[in-house]
């Protein structure tokens, strides 16, 4: 088949994306650096300039956005965030097309929306992705993916434009899971560093001068090292948010479960002081 002059080439994979702040604008510059065709909405049109001047489309609503794209990427904050969009985005999209929730939330939710998807011939993957903004900049996030095993074909080379490692984990709702246990890891991390830099200090160790020492040595982690970058707990409040809803969602999914138990522990005295409120 011959493409019509000024069409995008047949084989082009046509993306929308919906979520453009601190982790999700990164994700959709890289998208469009790599070459792919990029659709964007948000609720004000002033988010949306950064993007456009880079050559994305603006679309004026979510629908507009579901019935133009082939693969859709979401990332806003939360479950309620992401039905609220969904509500709008999975009746406007094409059979054929893919949804993919880079969001993190609860796997349930994932595998609800993965029904209402294969109701209307849609692909699914649930994608959640650890790095932050700065990894996704430089095309080095980790993509978590729940879904059947052609979706997760049918995305990869979209995840790629901003990934670095990029795993099929199972069915819909796996890759949330893996996601929540990676951040109530994180969070314990960051929990046993805090308590370990103040145990130094009453020791009468410089507290520098031991971080230092333990990120070079059998103690280290990522998590001791973001916590030793910080000034104090509370220069964390704009991540601890998150990691509280993480071992939040991580306490949902497995009621009772000592692991669960150990993990927000670890992370509790840390979370607390870095939000003022126990979690």
């Amino acid at each position: 088949m011959t493409d019509m002059p000024g069409a995008a080439p047949s084989n082009t994979i046509r993306v929308g994306f919906i979520g453009l702040g601190s982790q999700g604008g990164p994700m959709a510059e890289r998208i469009l650096a790599v070459g792919h065709p990029l659709t964007v909405w948000a609720r004000r049109a002033e988010v949306l300039e950064p993007f456009v001047v880079q050559g994305a489309i603006a679309a004026g609503s979510i629908a507009e956005l579901g019935g133009a794209c082939d693969v859709i990427g979401v990332c806003v904050i939360d479950d309620a965030g992401v039905l609220a969009v969904c509500d709008e985005l999975v009746p406007a999209m094409r059979p054929g097309s893919l949804l993919a929730i880079h969001s993190t939330i609860l796997p349930e939710s994932c595998e609800a929306l993965a029904a209402r998807c294969a109701a209307g011939g849609i692909h699914f993957l649930d994608a959640p992705v650890s790095g932050g903004g700065q990894a996704a900049a430089a095309g080095t996030l980790t993509v978590m993916c729940g879904g059947g095993a052609d979706a997760f074909a049918r995305a990869k080379p979209v995840f790629e434009s901003f990934a670095g490692t990029v795993v099929h984990l199972g069915p819909a709702g796996s890759g949330q899971r893996a996601k929540i246990v990676n951040n109530a890891l994180m969070a314990a991390n960051m929990g046993l560093a805090h308590a370990a830099l103040a145990a130094g200090e009453a020791l009468g160790i410089e507290r520098k001068a031991l971080a230092e020492l333990i990120k070079v040595s059998s103690g280290r982690s990522f998590g001791f090292e973001v916590y030793a970058r910080l000034p104090s707990p509370q220069a964390f409040a704009h991540g601890a948010p998150l990691l509280v809803k993480d071992v939040k969602l991580l306490g949902a999914v497995l009621l009772g479960h000592a692991g669960v138990a150990t993990l927000r522990d670890a992370a509790s005295g840390f979370l607390a002081a870095a939000t003022g409120q126990d979690i």
